[in-house]
């Protein structure tokens, strides 16, 4: 750690030298005159990074001046001076070493350095453009707030402020990435969050070793409890009333500076099936809406799957007219049904990735025109069967309705796995991997929390706010293992 020259030259051409001369660097000079006598001093800052408007206009009125400023009593140093009468910027600091000013002059402050003193005084002129606050794209509503993050981490911080006007919501903020010193905070509510699972977050942060942190999701793979597993077990939303409702819960919200997406920690199962929705309709729209996600999750997840172990191996249990219509259909279809699945598959989810990547404008009407005319010339070709078409699409449809991107990815890639047991030991290999794979979600955990509570361990309370929604005056206390200090929510059962 170097620590700064007293002579302001050397000082400023340090700058310039790990700057490397940047055209964006502007260093202006300027003379503080006191009675004691004449100061050069300069101000540093990144051009774009910060704005210096009021401050410029502050030192200039009050250093521009022929006559010398009689400093008050107390004040000896024009360091002093400049911090406690001349600068108008609500939060200073001061930096003593070469990189702590560097570091604030590339996170948009400015910075004034003064001859003959080996400190400066870092101000906090942060301003850059940024998107502002829009409506969500990934996890849109019908119905609630239509705001969502952006890329700047103290918009960020604010809106979530709004929503929670609490002292005890307290805020820690630190760099990480040896190269990019993205600043990551972390938020949660004293009294109501577990100790251990802030410890535990911050001992996972502190952890990470690596230069640079572009995403959330380069700290979500650092700090995940188990890395092989295609289930997250790390929550990600844009939503502000999402996060804030986590906090609630005695949830901790990871905020990187550079990206809309927020994590939260813990994550269980259910909470990748829930929406901000559920509590801004009645309790029983929300039932009825959560319900019809769990059966959008196994359709979405066996759907292939029952298809080809019971079309190859138990054609009894289907009955004989729609059997009649199924084989004349597949008749004179090179291909057997795991084949034929296989195949529909892997053209919708090509026709997929297409959509998203295409420009917005075509890329939807891409995506549908192109599902509609392959699958249609496909049944016409005689490579696949109508019957297979529309069983494909269900599941595709089905799998929109998750309403978590991550656990509608981790569902594709299980699906092909549920095909692949159904066309080698039918309903019989269905039920194997469903004990291995309910097996594997019943070992994972979030920060602590198993994966699969409140159904296991099956939690009874827990229950009013699981597949089920209770109206809000019955949900009066918070998730048991997410929380012991403060379970209530309502006074009265406080």
């Amino acid at each position: 750690m170097r620590h700064l020259e007293t002579e302001l030259e050397a000082t400023l051409d340090m700058i310039r030298t790990e700057l490397g001369n940047s055209t964006d660097l502007v260093i202006r000079s300027f003379t503080v005159i006191t009675q004691l006598q004449a100061h050069s001093a300069a101000i540093v800052y990144i051009d774009g990074l910060a704005n210096v408007k009021d401050m410029l206009e502050s030192l200039l009125a009050n250093c521009g001046e022929s006559q010398p400023v009689i400093p008050p009593e107390g004040v000896t140093s024009p360091l002093q001076w400049i911090q406690s009468f001349m600068l108008r910027s609500g939060d200073l600091s001061s930096v003593k070493d070469c990189d702590s000013l560097c570091h604030a002059i590339l996170s948009g402050e400015t910075v004034v350095l003064v001859d003959g003193y080996s400190e400066g005084i870092a101000a906090a002129t942060n301003e850059w453009k940024d998107r502002g606050v829009t409506e969500p794209t990934s996890q849109s509503v019908v119905r609630g707030p239509r705001e969502g993050f952006s890329e700047t981490l103290r918009t960020n911080t604010a809106l979530i402020r709004r929503k929670i006007k609490d002292p005890r919501l307290w805020l820690e903020t630190r760099q990480l990435g040896a190269v990019t010193h993205t600043d990551v905070s972390i938020m949660y509510i004293q009294g109501i969050v577990d100790e251990k699972v802030v410890e535990e977050v911050r001992s996972r942060l502190d952890r990470i070793d690596t230069d640079a942190i572009l995403e959330s999701g380069y700290i979500e793979e650092f700090i995940q409890d188990k890395t092989i597993t295609p289930f997250p077990t790390i929550y990600n939303t844009e939503r502000p009333d999402t996060v804030a409702s986590g906090l609630l819960e005695g949830r901790v919200a990871i905020l990187v500076d550079g990206t809309p997406f927020v994590l939260v920690v813990p994550a269980l199962f259910t909470h990748f099936i829930q929406t901000a929705e559920d509590y801004y309709q009645r309790a029983d729209i929300g039932t009825l809406l959560r319900l019809l996600r769990y059966v959008c999750l196994f359709i979405a997840l066996f759907g292939p799957a029952a298809y080809i172990a019971i079309t190859t191996f138990h054609q009894e249990m289907i009955p004989t007219p729609l059997l009649i219509n199924i084989v004349a259909q597949r008749e004179g279809i090179p291909f057997p049904a795991f084949i034929e699945a296989l195949l529909m598959e892997v053209t919708f989810e090509i026709l997929r990735e297409a959509g998203v990547r295409m420009p917005r404008t075509v890329g939807q009407a891409v995506s549908i025109v192109g599902a509609l005319v392959i699958g249609q010339a496909a049944v016409d070709a005689g490579l696949v069967g109508p019957a297979m078409v529309i069983v494909v699409s269900i599941t595709a449809i089905s799998n929109f309705v998750i309403p978590s991107y991550n656990m509608g990815i981790s569902i594709r890639i299980i699906r092909f796995l549920f095909m692949m047991l159904a066309a080698s030991f039918g309903l019989f290999g269905i039920l194997v991997g469903s004990i291995i794979m309910v097996l594997h979600l019943s070992s994972l955990q979030s920060f602590g929390v198993p994966y699969l509570a409140p159904f296991a361990p099956f939690i009874k309370e827990d229950q009013k706010d699981n597949m089920m929604r209770l109206p809000q005056w019955l949900l009066n206390t918070r998730p048991r293992l997410m929380n012991h200090n403060n379970p209530g929510r309502q006074k009265e059962r406080r």
